[in-house]
């Protein structure tokens, strides 16, 4: 039976580091701000915005929302971050996605500026992981283990989760194959890593007939199953048999996420007023 990586407990060892760095740059004059925008009202972002609220006020950063309603204009919402980009107390600026149809995440992304994308979705933040000379890292990275030489397989090749997560595992020298919807025999592509990361979408997709003996899997998937619960993209029960450890949903990447987010707030902020 698998070890259960307590994402919860790594998550509360960060937020005391954090809150550390907020007290210390408040002694500086220096206040943390992040702004989160959500528009419509889907209970899903609701409850990630929330949770991500919750956060901040517990390490001492602001937190700023900007409600907008789901026949908000994209030339609205561009005026909003617009405004936020050049707004001194605003250090970051996240805009829960996916929004609404009829609004395009990606040219939200790219309007985002660099310094105070916080999510890393730009391409300028992007390009500096692929290069390894980040600032931000994705907020879903991965809990640290030692990858060096291991056999890496991520299931999902997406702009946000699957690619940066590649190049990471990358740079902490595993072998690393990307797999997605044109692989040929995913089964023996899967059957082989020693780390398996799981960032299809799609809930359960990753079974136990895919997973090698003794395999550490990362679950990132944040899915809703028929009967509307959370749930990820592997079968925890059945996996977890397999595997040496694994990521439960909820718990495991989730508040990780959360955490680092918090954590690249607090290196703009230190970015923005010079202090690094």
């Amino acid at each position: 039976m698998a070890t259960i990586i307590d994402g919860k407990a790594v998550s509360a060892f960060l937020k005391d580091g954090i809150k550390k760095e907020c007290l210390e740059l408040k002694e500086k004059g220096v206040s943390v701000c992040l702004a989160v925008i959500i528009v419509g009202d889907d209970p899903a972002s609701r409850t990630y915005v929330n949770n991500k609220k919750k956060a901040c006020e517990a390490v001492g950063i602001i937190s700023r929302e900007y409600a907008l309603p789901a026949d908000t204009s994209m030339a609205e919402l561009l005026a909003l971050i617009d405004e936020l980009n050049n707004d001194r107390e605003v250090n970051g600026i996240l805009c829960q996605l996916p929004l609404p149809k009829g609004l395009s995440d990606e040219l939200v992304i790219k309007a985002i500026s660099p310094k105070k994308d916080v999510d890393a979705f730009s391409a300028e933040n992007v390009g500096h992981i692929m290069i390894g000379d980040h600032t931000f890292l994705p907020p879903s990275a991965y809990p640290q283990y030692c990858f060096c030489g291991k056999e890496c397989v991520v299931v999902g090749r997406s702009n946000i989760v699957g690619k940066p997560m590649a190049m990471l595992l990358l740079q902490q020298n595993g072998t690393v194959t990307i797999c997605h919807s044109k692989t040929k025999n995913l089964k023996e592509v899967t059957r082989r890593a020693d780390i398996l990361v799981a960032a299809v979408g799609k809930p359960y997709f990753v079974t136990a007939d895919m997973v090698k003996d003794g395999a550490v899997v990362i679950d990132v998937g944040m899915d809703r199953n028929s009967e509307g619960k959370l749930c990820g993209d592997v079968d925890f029960a059945e996996v977890s048999k397999k595997a040496s450890y694994i990521t439960p949903v909820p718990g495991g990447v989730g508040p990780m996420t959360i955490a680092t987010l918090l954590k690249n707030t607090v290196t703009a902020a230190k970015q923005q007023n010079g202090l690094i």
